[in-house]
């Protein structure tokens, strides 16, 4: 039943969109590209063109000789003064999900208790609208969407009912008994939590909760490893990760302590969000067994301070305290960035964004991370693979995304400059393609 209303509260936003939802199939395009950028080897090409057809690139080649065969209903779109990308992928999205900077753990209560599924559903539709106006063609969301919120808007944009891009959704995320930054008088948790969270208690409950999730439509698993003193236990996580690699989905896990961190890469799982406490031996054993390292760190250098200025005014006390996390920050964040480029893991970016940032889409918003790695120290082109060649790797979509050659599908990008030299171009997008589509056109 709850799947059902978000649904027709998805059905009600279409008449909405319809007018920019293409009806028939598009017609065969023709891209004349400045210059693109292969992401595999960090080199620009030139003069090419990149002939879409079906919603794929059928091929790439010098404009010239693809101009000369292309067919006759073919539609030009001249990218010639621009770089051209693949699509942006965030690896770490909460599209039904936008908090205030005052008091994020009661907006997580109030999302749960406060808000609707119907209303968290056109929030998310929303949300999806400017991730994808702002690059992002592929998200992966993690939690934080209601039980079936984000598998209800992923069917909703692949059946065109409303703009957004490729979701892959986990549904409800597997946490320690307690749900994950919530804290609620426990004769009446239970009935709030599990509308948000899926609380695991034994090895039996991690394996339910995977096939519920299943159930609901979700497409790999998010386990929260651990939340403050609580942890999802070592015997749990492996049944988790078991019955999950059972039904073929991968399985992501927020660790941030040496505890949580250990216990992930114990039980084989596919990601580990975060890492705050990561050694060098535990990368090392990421790497040995292929788990992939999600980077997540788009409020770095200042910014979380400077975000939560433009809904607050802090006190002295407020100010002190950011100063002293920042500075911690500041020098832990740096060096945990410059191991993992060392240590050889396979590594992904998500933006972790779930805030209402003022004065931003959320496309805008998500895009602050690049900038944020830049001043980590993080070199560009390891910035734009880890969100296009490696981010579909990490989702096990590189047959289909990630890079432009032929075969994949067409989602691709254009900025004015050059991201290899500025990465924050990747912040003013001007052109957007998912799948054959052109969703936004500004290149002058």
């Amino acid at each position: 039943m709850r799947r059902f209303l978000t649904t027709i509260s998805l059905l009600s936003i279409a008449t909405l969109s319809v007018a920019q939802v293409p009806t028939t199939p598009p017609k065969p395009t023709l891209i004349k590209a400045g210059r693109i950028l292969d992401v595999r080897t960090g080199k620009y090409v030139t003069g090419q063109g990149i002939l879409v057809e079906d919603g794929k690139i059928k091929q790439v080649a010098a404009f010239t000789d693809l101009q000369a065969h292309v067919p006759k209903d073919a539609v030009t779109v001249d990218l010639s003064k621009a770089t051209v990308l693949p699509g942006l992928i965030d690896c770490h999205a909460h599209l039904l999900m936008a908090a205030s900077a005052v008091n994020p753990g009661n907006n997580i209560l109030d999302a749960v208790a406060g808000t609707s599924a119907s209303q968290r559903a056109l929030l998310g539709a929303r949300m999806a609208r400017e991730d994808l106006e702002g690059g992002f063609t592929t998200v992966r969301n993690l939690g934080h969407s209601g039980v079936d919120g984000d598998a209800a808007l992923r069917d909703a944009i692949e059946a065109g009912w409303v703009q957004g891009p490729r979701i892959q959704a986990s549904c409800r995320k597997l946490t320690p008994p307690g749900g994950q930054a919530v804290c609620l008088n426990p004769a009446i948790a239970e009935k709030i939590i599990d509308l948000e969270f899926f609380p695991v208690g034994s090895p039996d409950e991690g394996r339910r909760a995977v096939r519920e999730n299943r159930f609901y439509g979700a497409d790999f698993i998010k386990v929260v490893a651990d939340d403050q003193s609580r942890f999802v236990t070592s015997e749990e996580m492996k049944a988790i990760v078991e019955e999950a690699h059972r039904s073929k989905m991968k399985v992501t896990v927020h660790a941030t302590t040496e505890t949580g961190i250990q216990t992930t890469i114990d039980a084989g799982a596919d990601s580990i969000e975060h890492g705050d406490a990561i050694t060098d031996e535990m990368l090392k054993q990421m790497k040995d067994k292929g788990i992939f390292f999600d980077l997540t760190e788009t409020f770095a250098g200042g910014r979380l301070r400077a975000f939560v200025q433009k809904s607050v005014v802090l006190s002295p006390e407020e100010e002190q305290g950011f100063a002293q996390y920042e500075e911690h920050l500041n020098r832990e964040t740096p060096l945990r960035v410059q191991r993992v480029l060392k240590s050889g893991v396979k590594f992904a970016i998500g933006s972790d964004m779930w805030f209402d940032y003022p004065g931003k889409t959320r496309g805008q918003a998500t895009a602050i991370m690049f900038a944020s790695l830049r001043d980590l120290g993080m070199p560009p082109l390891d910035i734009i693979r880890a969100t296009t060649s490696g981010a579909a790797e990490l989702l096990g979509w590189q047959d289909r995304i990630g890079v432009i050659e032929a075969g994949k599908l067409a989602d691709v990008v254009a900025v004015s400059g050059d991201p290899l030299q500025d990465i924050t171009e990747l912040e003013r997008v001007k052109f957007v393609m998912k799948g054959g589509v052109v969703v936004k056109n500004e290149v002058h």
